[in-house]
């Protein structure tokens, strides 16, 4: 296939980036209609291949699928360029949103709206569960890996890291992987190449928190090693990452409140790109305190320069081995039970959002009790949700705007 022009290119993946809302499972979903089935600029085996090797990494494993799709289809610069345009829509909307929370607070005009996007996001992760579990969960062993995940994720909390582990052995042990029709298996390229490349991304990305402590910026300092930390270990996404951070910037340091932590999540989940874009927001809240809102923006570059870079060191790094890795029959029976695992992970994090959304009091008491809990604007938001994706076709820009209108319309008609 001939590698898309550089218009052709670019505007495919501004287009994944000013639409990625609803999280990985939204975003996952996006990423394959318009580069897998619009487009066919990757093949299925590529796109899950890839997907899989993602969930394996720390850090947000949509933006990591969309550098390497950049990076397959025109290099490093494109490589570049894809995550840097799923990644920048959304902080720039964190930014406003957080400006307009420092000076004015949670309005309710905004969480109608938020409301109505909410709703829609609902209908945006079924759908990605409906289209992922048809190509994923191809037999039995697929389908009981997916169970399991679901199940150990959403039953017993167990840690997001160990069920893909778990997954993996599962998926080598009982998914069938015959032999490629291709049975030449891509060169490997020099080692000395890949250790320049990280030396190099090592050096970039350690290079502000190293110049900080030089110039004795004790607060950014601080803030800037927490973020590094974070980003090392930031396996199973923002949810995971939830109650550290709330341990480490609310109780340990005190730089915001638990109140604003909520708020930061709320607001994130309700924007364009990776959920744990709630870092970027939290640190605008945190500097603001601390020294007015030139200092939150410093801070707000700040993070997302030690949470992004290293996702794509890990993928220019990972990448030019992957097509060897994947040619290796076990290894691409184990990303599958990765891939069935995901399914299931998607699942659980779909119902957990739904509940949220439809119980924002918290789901208690007796089947009686809970139905007249039930928030009924989100109800109707989520039926105007589904009934748009059918009307507009799967449009998500249509069904996104016209729903928040939607929610901002019906909780003011309300009075709520």
């Amino acid at each position: 296939m001939t590698p898309p022009n550089a218009q052709e290119f670019t505007r495919s993946f501004a287009r994944i980036g000013l639409l990625s809302f609803g999280g990985p499972a939204a975003q996952i979903a996006l990423m394959h209609r318009e580069l897998v089935e619009a487009r066919g600029w990757l093949t299925e085996r590529q796109f899950a291949g890839a997907l899989s090797f993602c969930m394996l990494l720390p850090g947000p494993e949509a933006m990591q699928l969309a550098t390497y799709a950049g990076w397959r289809l025109r290099g490093l610069g494109g490589g570049l360029l894809a995550g840097a345009l799923f990644v920048l829509p959304g902080a720039a909307v964190i930014w406003a949103l957080a400006v307009a929370y420092i000076l004015y607070g949670a309005q309710p005009w905004a969480v109608a709206g938020f409301l109505g996007v909410k709703a829609a996001v609902i209908t945006i992760v079924a759908q990605a569960l409906l289209r992922l579990s048809q190509k994923a969960l191809t037999n039995r062993a697929s389908r009981l890996i997916a169970l399991g995940a679901f199940l150990a994720l959403y039953a017993l909390g167990a840690p997001y890291p160990l069920i893909l582990a778990l997954a993996a052995l599962a998926g080598a042990l009982l998914l069938d992987a015959p032999p490629e029709a291709t049975a030449e298996i891509p060169p490997a390229p020099p080692l000395s190449q890949s250790l320049r490349r990280l030396a190099l991304g090592l050096a970039l990305w350690l290079a502000p928190l190293a110049a900080l402590h030089l110039t004795a910026q004790t607060f950014l300092a601080e803030l800037a090693a927490y973020f590094a930390q974070l980003a090392l270990l930031s396996f199973g996404g923002a949810y995971a990452l939830l109650g550290w951070m709330t341990q480490t910037m609310v109780q340990d340091h005190g730089w915001i409140t638990a109140a604003q932590m909520i708020d930061a999540l709320g607001l994130a989940e309700t924007t364009p790109g990776p959920l744990i874009l709630v870092t970027q927001f939290t640190s605008h809240i945190a500097a603001e305190a601390e020294g007015g809102l030139g200092l939150a923006a410093l801070a707000g570059l700040l993070t997302l320069w030690m949470v992004f870079t290293p996702c794509f060191l890990y993928i220019f790094l990972a990448a030019p081995y992957l097509e060897r890795l994947l040619a290796l029959p076990r290894l691409r029976a184990a990303l599958g039970g990765i891939t069935a695992a995901v399914t299931g992970v998607i699942a659980s994090l779909s119902l957990w959002f739904a509940l949220s959304v439809l119980w924002p009091g918290g789901l208690s008491g007796t089947p009686a009790q809970a139905f007249a809990q039930i928030s009924w604007p989100a109800l109707a938001l989520i039926a105007s949700g589904a009934a748009l994706t059918w009307l507009t076709k799967g449009n998500l820009f249509i069904l996104i705007i016209i729903n928040g209108l939607l929610g901002f319309a019906l909780v003011s008609a309300l009075g709520l």
